[in-house]
């Protein structure tokens, strides 16, 4: 067919968590332009955080989102601890990251079996694959329910949870509390191997990137609640206090999510990431699966990210019983954590990617300034240069089938925009 000059535009994103749309624009027989537009209104969260007491921004940076809130809640907690000087490990270390593989699990199965699979398997919807595939979806929820268990047992709820707090938690579960978790946990273990041998089946479309990777490293396990340093791809580690350093953040005119750069230039965070710079730190289980999978030590091919997100599914119920079978309740539940006149950094590795944030603190407890640089503005850059090459690599499709192949090419990043649940309104205008 001709594709000199076309433009192809999807007006709503379908699948992904929040509003967003795409525009690609083809002259010449080149890609112009492949523009991912967040449209959703800013929320100001930086501004509302400022004069605001130190230990409130755990609960307020919880509500940016409804799929990863306990990710904000660690990273904003471990900036104002490293700001205040308090040191949280032990117990209270330990039932934070339990509480973290939690939103793990539940994120990558909510992502795996009702957001990604059915671009895989030909299905418009999760609905319709729970048509045809009833017993696969229900494995799914029964995954997904397992980490909201945790969420909620630990958190309080399975929905931006309230027993965290700057220091720790309000108050510890009991050691019985933890042995029903466990009860549950244990099947979720065989339905996460499960997820990861049906899903190494797919047939993924070849696309390398060749975008530089970067990832919390923790030397002495996989990086989930946080990290000593940075790893990147292609320079050197940095300390988590180096972030703004190195990564700058810039408005781009189409769209209300900021723009970030790793030393000036595009880069990602998120499954791939984490893999390649740190697969040897899994449990030999994880490990053995992803290579049976036919994951090697790094993976650039964004298609079988899933297939990461499901080894980091297992890997997440491992380690939750790990911790479950050596609980022993944090005696108290928490650290004072008293301000100072400092500025802190905090990261954490939400499902989609590292998460940053930066607190300056007066002596009077109150928030001076705030940063917060999510996954999603780190990764457009990169999933705007993918959907280039791959739209340049299928010229020759038509326009709904090549829409359709961006559309896979944006969920294999999960953007966390916020959730969206309608379908695709699709226009297709030729220049």
């Amino acid at each position: 067919m001709s594709h000199r000059a076309r433009q192809l535009r999807v007006s709503s994103l379908a699948r992904v968590e929040g509003e967003g749309a795409l525009r690609v624009t083809i002259r010449d027989g080149l890609v112009e332009r492949a523009d991912l537009q967040i449209y959703e209104p800013p929320r100001f969260f930086e501004a509302l955080l400022r004069g605001r007491g130190h230990t409130e921004p755990p609960d307020i940076t919880a509500r940016i989102c409804g799929i990863c809130p306990v990710a904000y809640q660690t990273s904003a907690c471990a900036a104002i601890e490293d700001a205040c000087g308090a040191r949280i490990s032990g117990p209270i270390g330990a039932l934070r990251r339990l509480l973290y593989c939690g939103e793990w699990i539940s994120s990558h199965a909510l992502h795996i079996y009702l957001l990604h699979a059915p671009d895989f398997l030909g299905y418009p919807d999760a609905i319709a694959l729970a048509t045809a595939h009833r017993d696969i979806v229900e494995r799914g929820l029964a995954l997904k329910k397992a980490g909201n268990a945790i969420l909620e047992v630990v958190g309080g709820r399975p929905i931006h949870p309230v027993n965290v707090r700057v220091g720790g938690f309000y108050s510890a579960p009991g050691r019985d509390r933890l042995d029903d978790l466990a009860v549950q946990l244990r099947p979720a273990l065989d339905a996460a191997i499960a997820t990861v041998h049906w899903v190494a089946g797919f047939d993924f479309p070849d696309l390398e990137l060749n975008h530089e990777l970067l990832a919390v490293h923790d030397p002495d396990r996989y990086a989930i609640e946080g990290g000593t340093t940075l790893r990147r791809t292609a320079g050197p580690a940095f300390g988590v206090g180096a972030f703004g350093n190195h990564v700058v953040e810039e408005q781009v005119p189409y769209s209300t999510a900021l723009h970030a750069r790793l030393d000036g230039r595009r880069y990602l965070t998120g499954p791939l990431a984490r893999y390649t710079l740190n697969q040897e730190r899994l449990s030999p289980l994880a490990r053995g699966l992803a290579a049976d999978a036919g994951l090697r030590t790094e993976c650039r091919n964004p298609f079988r990210s899933i297939v990461v997100r499901a080894v980091e599914t297992v890997y997440a119920v491992e380690e939750a019983l790990r911790l479950i079978a050596s609980y022993e309740p944090p005696e108290p539940s928490f650290v004072d954590v008293r301000p100072r006149d400092a500025t802190g950094h905090g990261v954490s590795e939400a499902p989609r990617g590292l998460l940053y944030h930066r607190y300056a603190i007066g002596a009077d407890g109150l928030v001076r300034a705030a940063t917060i640089v999510p996954p999603t503005s780190q990764n457009q850059a990169a999933i705007e240069d993918d959907l280039r090459r791959i739209v340049s690599d299928h010229l020759d499709l038509a326009d709904e089938p090549l829409t359709a192949l961006c559309e896979r090419t944006i969920r294999n990043y999960d953007p966390c925009i916020s959730c969206s649940t309608h379908f695709l309104d699709l226009s297709v205008e030729r220049l």
